[in-house]
C-alpha cells in the first residue's frame, strides 16, 4: 500500500496500520508500519479461505488519515 503527502518534515511522515483485520488474517498477513508493504507470515491455504479483506489506515505526522481496502 502506498500513500503520499505533500507536507515536509514530521507532518509528511506516513505510518501504516491495520484498521480492520480478522483474527485469521492477522495470523497470515504482516504490515510494515513504515513502508506499507504487506507480506505473508505463512503460506496461503485456499482450502481454508479463498479470499481475505484487509482495511489499511495511513496516518501522517499532522494526524490526518485515510483508509484503503485491500482484497
Amino acid at each position: 500500500v502506498t500513500a503520499t503527502d505533500a507536507d515536509e518534515g514530521v507532518n509528511g511522515h506516513m505510518k501504516y496500520s491495520f484498521k480492520k483485520i480478522t483474527e485469521k488474517a492477522s495470523q497470515i498477513f504482516q504490515l510494515n508500519h513504515e513502508t506499507g508493504a504487506i507480506t505473508l507470515i505463512r503460506n496461503l491455504d485456499f482450502e481454508d479461505s479463498s479470499s481475505y479483506e484487509l482495511e489499511i489506515q495511513v496516518r501522517d505526522g499532522g494526524d490526518l488519515s485515510d483508509i484503503a481496502n485491500v482484497a
